[in-house]
């Protein structure tokens, strides 16, 4: 049967029984025993819901567990209802009296439903939740029994002479009540997935069948009646009814409850209950009184009792919220910590730096704000390792730090970028500068690291506030006057001056003008002569970008190759000009097949190397244009190699398609001898600040001179750059060089123009010794005009500085 329809039975049971007591009230019942006979049904019934909740799947096992004892109770409280009904019908009179076997049922029914209580997961609890808990039941007895002799049983001693003892019914109700005070406990408290309303229903069922039950005495005058009539069907239906709840709200976790800090009354009731009897009680009874004295004070000393052990849980919690706070406080300290400086030097970070900035703007005192980096740090980086880096950039921090002092504030912004804010009353007058100098003196300090003996420098620019200054734009002013430091070649200081603003927003106009200038047909291409020193005979050529832009004119190269290094469109750049060289050397070797020009030299960017595609487009660009790869040389500086993780793979991997390398450059950046042998290199350009710069005639002639022997002997060739007199190729020739580049040989000039010097060279070989030589010196001549001639008629003409600007560096 379903269980709502067997509810509705126990329900049916109980106004079954509650008219048969109220009939009975008005009328005596010849067979009394009629009126028990429903009881053990509603008991029954009560225990089969507990069981199919006992049994349902979806519930948790703690859930199953209470209700299976609980169906256990139901079977005891069964079988107290049969004695119960046994002590009241079944003698040969009638009577209220209930005997031992009754008392002893009902109270291990309780004590059933107590343990069940208990064995929930609520009940884990600590000894001094247990301690609370016992006073507090300890209270609801004292109060409850005092409660239930006072008004029901002092008065009827005709009750107490039928029964026996009063100590029955009181047990039993003092028990209850203990179990409904345990179910209310549960029911605010929670316990795992139990239904809380189940639970409420419980606690009120025990409650009220309690309250019945206690009501004995009053039916003295009626022994054939029983207030177990109406108290044992009303537990059964409120079981059932909190059984079929249960059912209902099957496995989901209960609402979460509100947590409630007002103070427990319970205490506090108790005493004031127990005080009241206490004066309502007469003072002719001499007894009488001493027992309700006895119980107020015993339950005073329990409420004293309860009351300590709560203040002193109160005092160990409020010990351990002291603690936690100041935990909680020295965490948030750390994270404040944290979150304001940098994790690897220590130092205050930009969110640090910018609060102080904010402050220091605030005060209205002008300061000065320098921005700095470490000058070549990812070269460090790349080569060392990022230990080492971290090292030196701890180092770079702790000097900082000793060379402001308590002057300002040093932070790390990130990376090598360091920023130092200084008011100005801390260093007045040159009092800035001075510490300008010892910070720069300061980085510059040579270091040993892992084995290594670093120099470093450092770029630094400075602005100072103005009255009407956001944080951001004074960044901004001492990071433009940072790169105009950098510009001018590093390790050293600058001061923030408007004209960089105009400098910076000419570069950022000239950087978006790039972008677009490989579209607009803007970039051409220049043909460099690469000349063998003994027959001065041209034997190939390096190709070079120019930019013709449209109202600046000519840009020089070391202008416009940084920008485009910047802003990226190096890549593209760098794919036209190879592939316009790779046509331009296929076209001469279907022409002059093996007297075309051995060597045509094409410079690949870092940003190149870099890129994951570059090989794959390279070997795209050599299939489309059909060229013998033996006739190309891609040039990569040393710094290239050096800042670019993938470079040597990337170099190999071009070799594998039979281009040769060269290593431009050499002897200007992080030279190191071991770059020949990890990289495969077949030419070595000497860079010209060894053959016409101002060393060149003391330590430039003498690394000129050891490391053409060097790298003859590895089997790479040497090109020596920047020729520009006979006595400087007199000179490399006698030094062991063949090859060469530079002025003295020809400017870079348009490609038609090399190819008239290249084959005028080659007649006059064909012609012999002395023959052709003024044609090829005007040849030669001629073509160091082919840069201007190049880029329009009237343009940049007879403008020498510009046109040796755009001539100079092979590399560019």
């Amino acid at each position: 049967m379903p269980p709502v329809k067997v509810l509705r039975v126990a329900a049916a049971l109980v106004l079954l029984n509650a008219g048969w007591l109220a009939l009975g009230l008005v009328h005596v019942w010849s067979h009394p025993a009629l009126g028990w006979v429903t009881l053990p049904v509603g008991a029954l019934l009560a225990g089969l819901a507990c069981r199919q909740v006992a049994r349902a799947p979806e519930l948790d096992v703690s859930t199953r567990r209470f209700w299976g004892r609980m169906a256990l109770a139901c079977v005891l409280l069964t079988a107290a209802i049969v004695s119960n009904a046994v002590d009241a019908v079944g003698g040969a009179t009638l009577s209220q009296r209930v005997g031992p076997v009754t008392v002893t049922l009902y109270l291990l029914m309780l004590a059933l439903v107590l343990w069940a209580l208990f064995r929930l997961p609520s009940w884990e609890r600590s000894r001094s939740d247990w301690a609370r808990f016992g006073l507090d039941a300890l209270m609801v007895m004292i109060t409850v029994a005092a409660l239930t002799w006072h008004f029901l049983l002092r008065n009827h001693q005709e009750w107490n002479a039928q029964t026996g003892s009063a100590g029955a019914l009181i047990s039993i109700v003092v028990v209850t009540f203990l179990s409904v005070a345990t179910f209310t406990k549960v029911a605010f408290a929670g316990a795992g997935r139990l239904d809380r309303r189940a639970i409420r229903i419980l606690a009120a069922g025990a409650a009220i069948a309690s309250t019945f039950g206690s009501l004995s005495p009053l039916l003295v005058s009626r022994p054939y009646l029983s207030t177990s009539l109406i108290a044992v069907p009303i537990a059964s239906l409120t079981i059932h009814l909190a059984a079929v709840r249960q059912l209902r709200a099957g496995n989901r976790p209960p609402a979460r409850r509100r947590r409630s800090r007002r103070v427990s009354l319970v205490p506090y009731l108790a005493v004031a209950i127990t005080d009241a009897l206490l004066l309502a009680t007469s003072t002719t009874d001499g007894n009488e009184t001493f027992v309700m004295e006895l119980t107020a004070v015993t339950l005073t000393v329990v409420v004293v009792i309860r009351q300590i052990l709560a203040l002193r849980d109160n005092n160990r919690l409020l010990g351990t919220v002291d603690a936690q706070l100041t935990h909680l406080k020295g965490y948030q300290n750390e994270l404040e910590y944290q979150a304001t400086h940098d994790s690897l030097t220590a130092a205050a970070n930009r969110a640090l730096l910018e609060r102080h900035v904010q402050r220091l703007l605030a005060e209205r005192e002008p300061f000065h704000l320098m921005l700095l980096d470490v000058d070549d740090f990812k070269t460090v980086n790349d080569r060392l390792g990022h230990g080492v880096g971290d090292a030196l950039l701890t180092l770079v921090t702790n000097r900082l730090t000793d060379a402001v002092d308590y002057r300002g504030l040093v932070a790390r912004l990130g990376g090598d970028e360091f920023a130092i804010a200084v008011p100005a009353v801390a260093a007045p007058g040159n009092a800035i500068e001075h510490l300008l100098d010892d910070v720069v003196a300061a980085v510059r300090e040579p270091v040993e690291l892992a084995g290594h003996t670093l120099v470093t420098g450092t770029s630094v620019g400075i602005a100072t506030s103005r009255s009407d200054d956001t944080a951001s734009e004074l960044l901004r002013r001492a990071d433009v006057a940072m790169y105009s430091a950098k510009g001018a070649g590093g390790n050293g200081w600058r001061w923030f001056d408007p004209a960089m603003d105009q400098a910076a927003d000419e570069t950022a106009r000239l950087s978006a003008d790039l972008r677009t200038a490989l579209a607009d047909g803007q970039i051409f291409a220049l043909f460099h002569p690469i000349t063998d020193l003994e027959t001065e005979t041209p034997i190939g050529a390096e190709v070079l970008m120019r930019w013709q832009h449209p109202e600046r004119g000519l840009v020089p190269p070391d202008v416009f190759i940084p920008l485009a290094e910047r802003n990226g469109s190096i890549v593209e750049l760098g794919y036209w000009v190879l592939e316009f060289a790779a046509r331009q050397a296929a076209d001469w070797q279907g022409r002059f097949g093996d007297r075309a020009p051995a060597k045509v030299s094409v410079n690949v960017s870092a940003r190149q190397l870099a890129e994951p595609d570059f090989v794959d487009r390279v070997e795209a660009i050599l299939r489309e244009t059909g060229v013998d790869t033996s006739g190309l040389v891609l040039e990569v500086t040393e710094t290239a190699v050096l800042t670019t993780d993938v470079a040597i793979a990337q170099l190999h991997r071009l070799k594998d398609l039979g281009l040769r390398v060269a290593l431009d450059d050499f002897g200007t950046g992080h030279s190191s001898l071991s770059l020949l042998l990890d990289s495969p290199v077949d030419v070595l350009k000497v860079d010209k600040s060894f053959v016409s710069g101002t060393s060149a005639n003391g330590a430039g002639a003498i690394i000129t001179k050891n490391l053409v022997g060097f790298v003859n002997d590895f089997g790479i060739e040497a090109v020596a750059e920047g020729v520009e007199t006979q006595a400087q190729a007199a000179t490399l020739r006698r030094v062991g060089y063949r090859l060469a580049q530079g002025h003295l040989y020809g400017r870079p000039m348009a490609a038609e123009d090399f190819e008239r010097l290249f084959t005028a060279h080659l007649g006059a070989s064909e012609r012999g010794p002395g023959q052709g030589e003024g044609e090829r010196r005007a040849v030669a001549g001629g073509a160091g005009r082919g840069e201007v001639a190049a880029v329009g008629a009237g343009q940049l003409a007879g403008d020498r500085q510009a046109e040796a600007a755009a001539a100079g560096g092979a590399g560019t």
